[in-house]
């Protein structure tokens, strides 16, 4: 069933129903379909993109440009000393400008307030490409490699295990209380997400099937999922915290004992990307050279197992970002 989502901004995935959150993720399986075969339509022809980055991407960047590519859109990238965002000028006034010129906006940053004001004022659908408190496009993206691997979403059993209140467990915890999934966050408890949020969650997961768990017990939390779900432990911005945090989450690595904790043979692994499983990167070898790590949030084992989805899901932010972006314009 389709839906008339023209002109709405995508800020977060409380904003959204289950049953729009579907058909986002029906279309995103169609548009892809249409992209493999060679019949995609130009929906966004004439449109013009904002591309607004206060934080740097690999993932992000390269698919809203490719997305806008391929739908036939000119995408303009701001990066953080291409304009004036709340320094010059503020972000109020910087939305109405782009809003006259632009016919979308995506927003990645910090500080989830900026998306909202470029929302309130610019007139124009705003898509939120990242900030400190939610990462909605990652997560279509990761439903949809769930959908792929595994042929349904509803009932999925689902862990992640690391930080429990960053951008991407949050908006994993919304997103799967919405759409029926049994969902845990296995963290310490330094680590839990805020209590608001939660219940929030439950409250939405009571009307969908779903269940909400929050848990630092590691044989509880994992037993019996169908994904396991991982991040960096350290943010962007977050850097000076490096040894307490690896303190706190060395025993939350991603392995495979316990891949096979879950029981399930089949179990896949996802992580939003960039991961540090081994010391092929400067950042990777400074942290194995002042900590002792060679690998992080992940062992180098698992990230290159036939349980790995990662780079699947990667390639799933194009389709849903297109999506969103066709959907909306």
């Amino acid at each position: 069933m389709p839906f008339n989502l023209k002109g709405r901004s995508f800020l977060t995935l409380k904003d959204y129903t289950p049953q729009e959150i579907g058909y986002l993720l029906d279309l995103s399986a169609e548009l892809k379909k249409a992209k493999y075969i060679g019949t995609e339509t130009k929906n966004l022809q004439g449109k013009n993109i904002a591309l607004i980055f206060e934080k740097p991407s690999t993932r992000t960047r390269c698919a809203f440009m490719v997305a806008c590519n391929d739908q036939g859109a000119h995408a303009e990238y701001l990066g953080k000393g291409d304009i004036q965002l709340g320094k010059k000028e503020s972000v109020e006034d910087t939305a109405k400008v782009l809003g006259r010129m632009f016919d979308g906006i995506e927003f990645r940053g910090f500080e989830h307030s900026t998306v909202e004001i470029l929302a309130q004022h610019s007139g124009v659908p705003v898509w939120n490409g990242l900030t400190d408190l939610y990462h909605p496009t990652q997560v279509l993206a990761d439903f949809l490699t769930i959908k792929e691997r595994k042929g349904y979403l509803k009932g999925i059993s689902f862990a992640y295990v690391g930080d429990g209140r960053n951008n991407v467990a949050n908006s994993l915890m919304i997103g799967s209380a919405k759409m029926g999934l049994d969902f845990r966050i296995v963290s310490p408890k330094e680590l839990f997400p805020s209590e608001e949020l939660v219940a929030y969650c439950r409250n939405e997961a009571a009307a969908t099937g779903a269940s909400v768990t929050i848990t630092d017990d590691m044989g509880s939390g994992i037993k019996g999922c169908d994904v396991l779900y991982t991040d960096v432990w350290v943010s962007m911005g977050e850097e000076e915290f490096f040894e307490e945090r690896i303190n706190l989450l060395k025993d939350y690595q991603v392995n495979m004992d316990m891949i096979r904790a879950t029981g399930k043979e089949d179990c896949i692994f996802l992580h939003c990307l960039p991961a540090f499983h081994d010391t092929n990167t400067a950042l990777g070898m400074e942290v194995f050279e002042k900590y002792g790590l060679k690998e992080m949030e992940v062992s180098d084992e698992v990230f290159r197992s036939k349980h790995s989805a990662v780079f699947d899901e990667a390639e799933n932010r194009v389709h849903t970002i297109k999506a969103v972006m066709v959907a909306t314009l």
